[in-house]
């Protein structure tokens, strides 16, 4: 998407600074006080783990938990299957973020000035929305995951809804996943660290050029469709092919079109600086431009069109510090760049296919599984516009995030977490009066389930 700035209304800074303040003497007062961290709840609770034997820092997997993940959910022993549990276990966690944050966006239409433009900032206390996460195996080796997920407005959706087969013909190599599920990302957005308005969000996962239409190969989201996928017994050596419907994870969205997410990776053991991993991936298809429509209701989409990402990605440690390396080139078609439906409706005179490179660098210290800093910076260039009157920088993005998260306990009856956290976005020519578009999200929360 282009940069999630969001309009705000007016502060008065002294607030925030005091919270501020406020958050980080608390902070001091606890860690004086502070006892060793464990893990996230369901899982912990069935296998009698410690929550950081998959953790490094929660929601953040580490190799141990890489595996289990892979194996569908299982450690390949006696208690995988449900008829070995405990009738009263339910494998369900509730995740949500009460929290105080302040949103500033630079250049904002103002109706009440006749569309003149004025900075924007909305601070306060507020919720994040509410994930509803079940997982777990429905027998040995067939593995399901259910996420309703609301806003923080109680709208509620299917965030992911999937079951797969896992370890078919007795071998690792070969797994079926069928449903709504996120794309074998191994820098994963729905475990990132950060949650905040600009920052909650990888810039290049969503990346769309301004006026371009193709909303259907956003890597961030989740999918709908079926994944094949295998690994090595210690998930060293990874790979999936996925084929998906596109519409971007939409339920009952017409399209007659489809498109194919790749990726492969394999780790290295560097002793005691940790295990490496490379990788790369590919993201092609076609999708609709336009829709047929019946009493004004899409009901068949129509001039599909294609778009491709793909890019490559590393994660690298050095003891107790980490670095993610992601680089990613898109193209779409020039219906896509254009905004123009591939109904026979010509192409503007000069119209070419839009192409873009970005990168991210997102770096992790671990001081303890109870204190855990990050920091991001991302990056979008276009090197081709849809047409070529735009300015050649139109749409490109520079965004910062940095924040720490410190977590008082963590035990298998529940996690808890205090979140600080601020980000920066800047897209360039993307105000309504053409000029660079700026937005920062200050954000302290409590990131806490149970």
């Amino acid at each position: 998407m282009q940069a999630g700035i969001p309009m705000q209304s007016s502060n008065r800074r002294s607030f925030a600074s005091s919270v501020l303040s406020i958050a980080l003497v608390l902070l001091a007062f606890e860690l004086a006080g502070s006892s060793s961290a464990n893990a996230i709840p369901a899982f912990a609770r069935k296998y009698s783990l410690p929550c950081s034997a998959c953790h490094e820092a929660w929601p953040k997997l580490n190799t141990f938990g890489q595996t289990f993940k892979d194996n569908g959910y299982q450690l390949m022993n006696e208690r995988d299957s449900p008829i070995w549990q405990n009738p009263s276990y339910w494998p369900v966690s509730f995740r949500i973020t009460p929290n105080y944050h302040r949103e500033s966006t630079n250049r904002v239409a103002i109706d009440q000035a006749d569309g003149a433009e004025q900075k924007i900032t909305n601070q306060g206390f507020d919720i994040g929305g509410l994930d509803i996460l079940t997982e777990g195996t429905l027998y040995k080796n067939i593995s399901f995951q259910i996420i309703p997920s609301s806003d923080n407005n109680g709208s509620f959706h299917f965030e992911a809804a999937n079951v797969r087969f896992d370890n078919l013909m007795k071998s690792p190599w070969l797994n079926v996943k069928v449903g709504k599920f996120e794309l074998d990302n191994i820098i994963s957005e729905k475990r990132m660290m950060t949650l905040s308005n600009n920052g909650g969000s990888f810039q290049l996962y969503h990346f769309i050029p301004p006026g371009d239409s193709n909303t259907f190969a956003q890597i961030g989201d989740n999918q709908l469709g079926v994944e094949v996928s295998g690994h090595s017994l210690d998930s060293r050596t990874r790979y999936s092919v996925a084929v998906l419907s596109s519409n971007d994870g939409n339920v009952n969205l017409p399209s007659n079109s489809y498109s194919t997410f790749v990726t492969a990776s394999q780790a290295f053991d560097t002793g005691k600086l940790g295990v490496d991993r490379v990788g790369a991936y590919l993201f092609l298809g076609e999708a609709p431009t336009f829709s047929l429509t019946s009493g004004g209701t899409p009901v068949v989409g129509q001039g599909n069109k294609s778009f491709h990402r793909e890019g490559v990605f590393g994660l690298f440690y050095l003891k107790k510090l980490d670095f993610n390396l992601y680089y990613q080139h898109g193209w779409d078609s020039a219906f896509f760049g254009t905004s123009t439906a591939a109904d026979g409706t010509p192409l503007p005179a000069g119209a070419q296919s839009p192409a873009w490179n970005g990168a991210f660098i997102e770096t992790h210290f671990t001081v303890n599984p109870q204190l855990f800093f990050i920091q991001r910076s991302e990056w979008v260039r276009m090197s081709r516009q849809a047409l070529a009157t735009n300015a050649s920088n139109l749409g490109d993005i520079d965004a910062y995030t940095a924040g720490f998260r410190w977590y008082p306990f963590m035990i298998s009856r529940a996690g808890f977490a205090f979140h600080n956290e601020y980000s920066f976005v800047r897209q360039k020519g993307t105000s309504p009066s053409g000029l660079n578009l700026t937005g920062s999200s200050l954000l302290f929360g409590f990131d806490f389930a149970f």
